[in-house]
């Protein structure tokens, strides 16, 4: 698997000080300073724990194990930059859509980051997103509505005939408004006693919270909304006593500015992965290997967060 630390920026700035055979030259290629360039340089030798270059007064000179890397790094910035021209070539043909399905959890968390990563390598593309529940997505996926579909992965029968990539683990959370009586005395047995907003029958985490509940003993709860609707879970949990269950990604940004509020329930049991999901008959576009990328870049960034 390829070590997520290795940024673009190191395979371009290794690659440049070799065609440059200087730092000096390499940097004023790449509109960085010297030490900027050493410094990203170093970064790269010491995540693959070995030297890639020897500097002397003559320059610089691969090291076997430099040479070694070099050939990929090559190989990666063409394959790369293929990537970038066949969609420029394609959008002047005309417009270029690429069409994304993103369960909840990806729409509010990944997704921003994402297009918007996107968007600097290929703005003349235009993207266009669908949310909704993993069953409505998936359907869509193989009837050609939208070309890959970003989510958690569904139960064995929902996934037949589709490819699945992973990119992250997620976990369902437990949450309130700030000051909700639960809080004071956090019990998993007492959420019947407040309006839950539960997951609908078509969503992904559905089978792993029914699973939650029956492993604590809980039965049916007797005031149960069933909804995929985050602009709904937000304004009804926020304005009432509801307890939202929900995949954490949907509300890492209202947890983290405290206007929701975590419950301290152990959902280890709810941890699943979220990755891309295709039809495996199809050849990726120029512009989904482009979205790809940016996918990719967004999630060692949050990796580096955690």
């Amino acid at each position: 698997m390829i070590d997520r630390r290795i940024k673009f920026r190191h395979i371009q700035c290794f690659v440049e000080i070799v065609r440059q055979k200087s730092m000096k030259r390499a940097a004023e290629r790449l509109y960085l300073t010297q030490p900027a360039i050493s410094k990203t340089l170093k970064e790269l030798e010491d995540i693959l724990g070995a030297a890639m270059l020897t500097r002397s007064r003559a320059g610089v000179a691969l090291t076997r194990q430099g040479e070694v890397f070099l050939h990929f790094a090559e190989m990666s910035l063409a394959a790369l930059q293929q990537g970038l021209d066949g969609v420029e070539q394609v959008g002047q043909a005309g417009r270029v859509t690429l069409t994304v399905g993103a369960l909840p959890s990806v729409a509010a968390r990944l997704m921003p980051e994402a297009v918007r990563e996107f968007r600097a390598l290929a703005p003349e593309v235009t993207i266009r997103l669908i949310d909704g529940p993993h069953s409505y997505l998936i359907d869509l996926l193989r009837r050609g509505g939208v070309d890959l579909v970003i989510g958690r992965l569904g139960q064995p029968d929902t996934m037949q005939g589709i490819s699945f990539t992973q990119l992250y683990n997620e976990y369902v959370e437990f949450v309130t408004r700030p000051g909700h009586p639960l809080l004071e005395a956090p019990d998993l047995k007492r959420i019947g006693e407040w309006p839950v907003i539960f997951p609908a029958a078509a969503s992904a985490i559905r089978p792993l919270v029914e699973r939650m509940m029956i492993a604590h003993g809980i039965g049916e709860l007797p005031n149960r909304i069933e909804s995929v609707s985050g602009a709904f879970g937000r304004n009804f949990t926020r304005n009432s006593d509801a307890i939202w269950i929900i995949s954490a990604g949907v509300v890492a940004k209202e947890v983290a500015e405290g206007s929701l509020v975590r419950l301290p329930f152990d959902t280890g049991i709810t941890v699943g992965p979220v990755g891309l999901m295709t039809r495996p008959d199809s050849q990726p576009s120029p512009a989904e290997q482009v979205f790809r990328m940016a996918v990719g870049t967004v999630v060692a960034a949050m990796d580096e967060e955690i």
